[in-house]
């Protein structure tokens, strides 16, 4: 058995399928969500569930449960993308999990590791902006990793005020001038939905107490900054709304520079706090306000650190649809495996065994449950009884492995949300409704994903399986919502794996997770290429 610690474990997806190898023994999990780890601790009761894997100690961990062999695990990763101007952090925090996976690599130094991520993962759009410790890690000559010039735009020309490029210089200038949180997360919804009528008034309602009691602070107007300037302009805005003195459809132009000079500000504070190493900072020529940072592809870094010191490893990637596996899902995740360089100088990613011809459907996930009474509240999940069926595919059997089915869970269907429903056919979604049935639901209706308000169609795999609560999917015959068990089939999760929580972290854990028949295809994969390194160099690890 190689003994394993699983790092941002999630509901225990990845863990499940390497454990239903029965050749991988999980010895400690990381999961800081509290519903995710309770779920993870209900299936898994053996294994040493702990929470933040940034206070992770594994000197403890290796004298508490002795020398771990494989590092699994899938730290989120948004990526450093300045595409996106309207953002207002230009730095997705969840980055720096995936140097917390390295660090758990570089501290327990396993014989092997298995990194899942979105696919996206390899591409240019995840990079790392070089920071302090980095700049300091990479001036010692013991890494290559190609770096190259990154802009983050601070503040759009149509914004640039005087002194703005100072002030984003001077973290006291910043500190000085940026709103309290809740004043901008109230404003900022409120500019968030200033295109649709509806929703704009529902948020000015929203936020009304906290609006006017910052626009009673921000009062005063000071002509010689422009910062005050443009946050007074925006309050005094929302509090001749309030009296009545001015329409929705100019509100949105009164408060707009004064949430784009936020954002300006927010971002560079992002840039002190986080010790990035800023070449400069100046205005283009459309005069946008810009900081000059070096930045590098996260899989490169991953290679450059993992791959580069003589006992690193020997790393491959590729990016693996979830059907090619037996999922009835199109599903495809990034897949780094590495394996020590002392042990082998090849690893292989495993092929899966399935093709467009033969793929597997969602009829084959779910057929057997569409007869299964569903229940729409988590306290009425008693458990239903399942009786024996004759028509039954391969994979529904081997996932029905309980007599009692749990998480059958539907949200209840408002009257609107039922006529989209009945509109709908196998394999159409919103876009497919009548423009009478599109009114007053999104911000801007064409920009809707076509994974929202989805029907499943039964004879062909779902697309990615997402929180499907949130997206309206539709169950392909049946005017519901899919079930949170028949999205965890989707996944290939059997019924025997329970979820815990409210109903949307229920179907959030699941759209989250890793489809275990994949994640049991790699971990076979693995388990066959240590196995045939210890034939050639006989025991490599003591038992």
């Amino acid at each position: 058995m190689y003994e394993v610690v699983d790092l941002f474990a999630g509901a225990g997806g990845l863990s499940l399928g390497f454990m239903q190898t029965k050749k991988y023994d999980i010895k400690v999990a990381f999961e800081n969500n509290p519903n995710m780890q309770a779920t993870y601790k209900k299936n898994h009761a053996s294994v040493d569930v702990r929470g933040d894997v940034c206070s992770a100690n594994y000197d403890e961990i290796r004298e508490k449960h002795g020398k771990i062999d494989v590092v699994i695990g899938g730290p989120p990763c948004q990526g450093f993308s300045n595409a996106n101007r309207q953002k207002n952090h230009a730095i997705s925090q969840n980055n720096m999990l995936v140097k917390q996976y390295i660090r758990a690599i570089r501290e327990l130094q396993p014989e092997a590791f298995v990194m899942e991520n979105v696919s996206m993962l390899r591409s240019d759009v995840h990079r790392f902006y070089l920071d302090e410790a980095d700049n300091e890690l990479f001036s010692q000559g013991k890494y290559d990793i190609h770096m190259q010039k990154t802009k983050i735009v601070l503040l759009d020309g149509e914004y640039k005020f005087d002194g703005a490029k100072m002030i984003a210089e001077s973290l006291s200038a910043i500190t000085a001038n940026i709103w309290p949180e809740d004043c901008y997360l109230a404003l900022n919804v409120v500019y968030k939905a200033a295109k649709n009528p509806k929703k704009v008034l529902k948020a000015l309602k929203k936020h009304r107490k906290k609006l006017l009691e910052y626009a009673d602070v921000y009062s005063e107007k000071d002509t010689d900054n422009d910062i005050t300037r443009q946050t007074y302009r925006a309050f005094d805005a929302v509090k001749h709304f309030f009296e009545g003195k001015l329409e929705t459809d100019v509100l949105k132009d009164a408060i707009e520079p004064a949430i784009m000079i936020q954002r300006m500000l927010s971002k560079s504070k992002e840039i002190f706090d986080n010790h990035l190493v800023v070449d400069k900072c100046d205005y283009t020529e459309d005069g946008d306000l810009v900081a000059h940072i070096k930045s590098y592809a996260v899989y490169d870094y991953i290679k450059a650190i993992l791959g580069n010191e003589k006992d690193g490893y020997e790393i491959n990637q590729d990016v693996l649809c979830a059907a090619n596996f037996g999922a009835p899902q199109k599903r495809n995740r990034f897949i780094v495996m590495g394996i020590k360089k002392v042990l082998t100088n090849t690893v292989e990613i495993p092929k899966g065994k399935f093709s467009e011809e033969n793929y597997r459907t969602v009829r084959d996930a779910i057929g057997d449950l569409q007869n299964v009474q569903t229940v729409t509240e988590v306290k009425d999940d008693i458990g239903t009884p399942l009786e024996s069926v004759d028509d039954i595919s391969e994979l529904g059997r081997s996932l029905r492995d309980t007599d009692k089915l749990y998480n059958h869970i539907i949200t209840n269907t408002r009257e609107t949300a039922m006529e989209r429903f009945k509109a709908i056919k196998q394999g159409e979604n919103f876009h497919s409704l009548d423009e009478t049935l599109k009114v007053n639901t999104y911000t801007d209706a064409k920009r809707t994903q076509n994974t929202i308000y989805l029907r499943l169609a039964y004879d062909q795999p779902s697309g990615t399986v997402v929180n499907v609560r949130k997206s309206m999917w539709i169950h392909p015959e049946l005017n519901r919502a899919v079930s949170v068990r028949e999205a965890a089939r989707l996944q290939t999760f059997p019924d025997s794996f329970v979820f815990c929580g409210t109903k949307d972290k229920q179907y959030q854990q699941v759209g989250n997770a890793v489809p275990p028949i994949m994640a049991k295809a790699i971990a076979e994969s693995l388990a066959k290429q240590l196995e045939q390194i210890e034939d050639r160099l006989g025991s490599i690890r003591n038992d």
